[in-house]
């Protein structure tokens, strides 16, 4: 199993996620390469999917929707994420205690 590649960036981290829209339930599935691999409920059309998954992760994550954006791949299954106000150390502990 290999671990999410988080780079830390002036105002917070940035990672890879793997989308995997229509899901029977959304949750953090592991790790797919150096990507976070998350399920969703919501089916990939305008936009749903997107917004879905940033209120996931700030609700997994405890922090508000508005500190996590896509900032590449809006309309590929894989994006990259960026999260204000988080270090990597305490994005991996969440990551850790919603196992």
């Amino acid at each position: 199993m290999s671990a999410v590649i988080v780079q830390e960036i002036s105002k917070g981290i940035r990672f890879k996620i793997k989308v995997q829209p229509r899901a029977s339930r959304n949750e953090i599935s592991g790790w797919q390469g150096d990507s976070l691999k998350i399920r969703l409920t919501a089916p990939p059309v305008d936009g749903e999917a997107n917004e879905a998954c940033l209120k996931f992760l700030a609700a997994c994550l405890q922090i508000s929707r508005r500190q996590v954006k896509v900032v590449a791949g809006l309309k590929s299954r894989n994006k990259v994420i960026e999260i204000e106000g988080l270090t990597s150390e305490e994005f991996q502990q969440c990551l850790k205690n919603n196992a």
